[in-house]
């Protein structure tokens, strides 16, 4: 499986999903004009990893700021690790953020709350 890197910009997010290497990430803004055109590929990305994943699989997010379209595609992509955590494979997510952000603090709650995926929330 091939990795698919999307560099990031100041409205988008930079996105590396590696499978070999093990490198789930999502870090910057999301602010894409049209996000399911932006998100599209990630979620076609993930669909093949969740037929064949890692036996564990870490994946950090450090979201400066979204938007509700992409707050949506962001829960989308957590039900993808989720469908890998009920095959009974290890997941951790990695939701990081600035230790006086309460707005992304409180965004990485409300995802623990809703996937079935253990988040992790980690100030810096």
């Amino acid at each position: 499986m091939d990795p698919l890197y999307i560099e990031g910009t100041d409205e988008s997010p930079d996105i590396m999903l590696d499978k070999s290497a093990g490198k789930f990430e999502f870090t910057g803004k999301s602010l894409p004009e049209d996000v399911k055109a932006f998100y599209g590929p990630v979620l076609d990305w993930l669909d093949g990893y969740i037929a064949e994943p890692n036996p564990e699989t870490i994946v950090n997010f450090k979201m400066d700021y979204f938007n509700s379209a992409s707050a949506k595609q962001i829960m989308d992509i957590m039900t993808c690790f989720e469908k890998v955590h009920l095959k009974g494979l290890k997941v951790l997510i990695r939701w990081y953020f600035y230790d006086d952000d309460e707005d992304m603090e409180d965004a990485g709650a409300s995802y623990d709350g809703i996937v079935d995926v253990p988040i992790e929330l980690i100030s810096y």
